[in-house]
């Protein structure tokens, strides 16, 4: 019998890694591969919170960047998660994952308001709970919800999946041959080395609150389920080393 290393855990997926390798939009091949790589760690009996980016769809920074208003852009961005959320409840769903969205923005509709007691709740009952729309506050990232989130429910660590990187490096490998990767960092480190794995507010929140973060790939199957085990893949980031 496998034991997974983590109770509660908040699982970050940025928006790109819903869209392949097309860039933009939803790739329904990808997201399927995602939601059959939760369902391995939610078959362990791990409780799992999701935060989902939106920046296949919309970018606030970049919105504000041509002009918008920087509040609108950034709900702008807020309702791109919703998009990307209720994709990842279907295709949960699809495959006999219990699955609740609940939403920073009230619409009652399509998600449950995000209530801190009834996301528990529906942690303790097996269900997955995705948060969408962020904070529901413009200037704040999906990296800052997925802390706050982690905070309030108190999971034990934050799973951040990338689709391009499968950890954190001293510079961009892409542009950069002689980039190192690191093993374990401190947050104190991430925010003096400026790394740029989360933003400061989020790194912030995270050492405050003693958080963990590990940072891997998501685009080598079965590598959810393998953190969740407590195999030594990617960079983990932590408030001491």
């Amino acid at each position: 019998m496998e034991r997974p290393t983590y109770k509660r855990v908040v699982l970050k997926l940025s928006g790109e890694a819903l869209a392949g390798q097309q860039g933009y939009g939803i790739d329904s091949d990808m997201i399927s591969t995602i939601a059959e790589q939760v369902k391995d760690v939610f078959d362990l009996g791990v409780e799992v919170a999701i935060v989902v980016g939106g920046g296949n769809i919309w970018r606030g920074i970049a919105g504000s960047a041509k002009g918008i208003d920087r509040a609108t852009a950034d709900y702008m961005g807020m309702l791109a998660t919703v998009m990307n959320s209720l994709a990842l409840q279907d295709a949960l769903e699809n495959i006999g994952v219990p699955t609740r969205v609940q939403s920073s923005i009230n619409m009652q509709q399509v998600a449950e308001p995000y209530i801190r007691r009834r996301a528990i709740r529906h942690l303790e009952k097996g269900r997955v709970v995705i948060f969408a729309a962020g904070t529901g506050n413009p200037y704040f990232s999906t990296d800052t919800t997925a802390a706050l989130r982690a905070a309030e429910i108190e999971a034990e660590v934050i799973l951040m999946a990338k689709n391009k990187v499968d950890g954190v490096y001293s510079a961009d490998p892409f542009k950069d041959a002689t980039a190192k990767k690191f093993e374990t960092l401190t947050y104190l480190e991430v925010l003096n080395k400026n790394l740029g794995v989360m933003d400061s507010t989020a790194s912030s929140l995270c050492m405050d609150n003693n958080i963990p973060l590990i940072v891997f790939s998501i685009t080598e199957r079965g590598n959810i389920k393998r953190v969740v085990l407590g195999d030594k893949i990617g960079t983990i980031v932590k408030g001491s080393v």
